[in-house]
């Protein structure tokens, strides 16, 4: 069976339907249909998951088939039902799908509570953030109320920002746009009716230890025989800008005596540097500055802090322009002009 041509239309809606030709399927139907068949290998398994008689469900299953023009299952003698390599993928579309818009609602949801708090009680309530670590952003964290912060790599604040579990992620993908660094990042887009808001830029480069007794230069200094270095952890912004600058200048990460050695921040790795545990790591200037260590920059990057476009907090806005005016006034610290 194929659909005709000129009646192969296909449409989702989020009344939850799915429109094939001219023939509308109840998504939620063909999803318990696919989960039922997949884990109990019978029709009956669907029949019961929705409270039909066996004939019924075959009925709809039927059904079902004739509409999307393809077979949904096939019978194996001694194995049950199982779903076709079609019906598999159809299966799998669809709870990809549902995954993402529940993603979707949830970030949506957060949103519209926040402004029905303040609107009915005149309070919006604590707001999450997900961050990447920076010592000027956590300076600032730490002198205002109402927000609730979890520090984490740039990746995983994302992911929670894309899932529904923050109100905001801070993050940074080095020299690059956040379009252009690839998943996650590049789902924080107006199509997602998120927004990335530029909070500041920073300045990032080799720790060294102080008076560069190594000699260090450039990174294929970091790969001379005795010279130690401290990286950030996986996953995190700074780890993914020193791969990509390994990957530019042709050096294996095997050669860097320490490149499995991991911190979670940029005072830590400065700190291990300092305490003389290793010779350089990469990190913001401001960390370098703060422990007395020498430095050597790799680029300027900027900081942006992603939202809802549809979430409106007066604390968060509070927040970003306190940030913003203490980029402007310290080192290694630059103001990014607001999207």
């Amino acid at each position: 069976m194929n659909l005709a041509a000129d009646d192969a239309s296909v449409s989702l809606s989020l009344g939850g339907t799915m429109r094939i030709g001219r023939s509308t399927l109840a998504v939620s139907d063909l999803m318990v249909m696919f989960e039922a068949i997949a884990r109990t290998g019978s029709v009956q398994g669907f029949a019961d998951a929705l409270g039909l008689s066996y004939r019924a469900a075959w009925a709809r299953l039927q059904a079902y088939e004739t509409a999307l023009g393809r077979p949904l299952v096939h019978k194996t003698r001694g194995h049950g039902t199982a779903l076709t390599e079609f019906g598999a993928a159809l299966a799998q579309a669809l709870a990809e799908a549902a995954h993402g818009l529940e993603a979707g609602f949830a970030r949506e949801t957060r949103a519209v509570e926040h402004r029905l708090r303040r609107l009915l009680t005149g309070r919006t309530g604590a707001l999450t953030l997900a961050v990447s670590h920076d010592p000027l952003l956590v300076e600032v964290l730490g002198e205002h109320g109402g927000i609730d912060v979890s520090v984490m790599g740039s990746r995983a604040a994302v992911e929670r920002l894309l899932d529904g579990q923050a109100d905001a992620a801070g993050f940074h993908c080095g020299a690059l746009a956040p379009e252009a660094a690839g998943p996650p990042f590049s789902a924080v887009d107006g199509g997602a009716g998120l927004v990335a808001h530029p909070l500041f830029e920073r300045e990032q480069g080799l720790l060294l230890a102080p008076g560069n007794p190594r000699g260090i230069r450039n990174l294929a200094d970091l790969t001379a025989k005795g010279v130690r270095y401290v990286n950030r952890q996986r996953g995190s912004g700074t780890r993914d800008w020193f791969d990509r600058l390994l990957a530019e200048a042709d050096l294996p990460a095997a050669e860097i005596n320490g490149y499995t050695v991991e911190e979670f921040t940029h005072q830590a790795v400065a700190a291990v540097i300092a305490c003389g545990a290793a010779d350089a790591g990469l990190g913001v200037r401001a960390a370098a500055d703060r422990l007395g260590l020498d430095f050597l920059s790799v680029g300027w990057e900027t900081y942006y802090l992603a939202t809802s476009r549809s979430l409106a907090a007066p604390a968060l806005q509070d927040f970003s322009a306190a940030v913003r005016a203490r980029a402007a006034r310290t080192p290694g610290y630059r103001t990014s002009t607001p999207a």
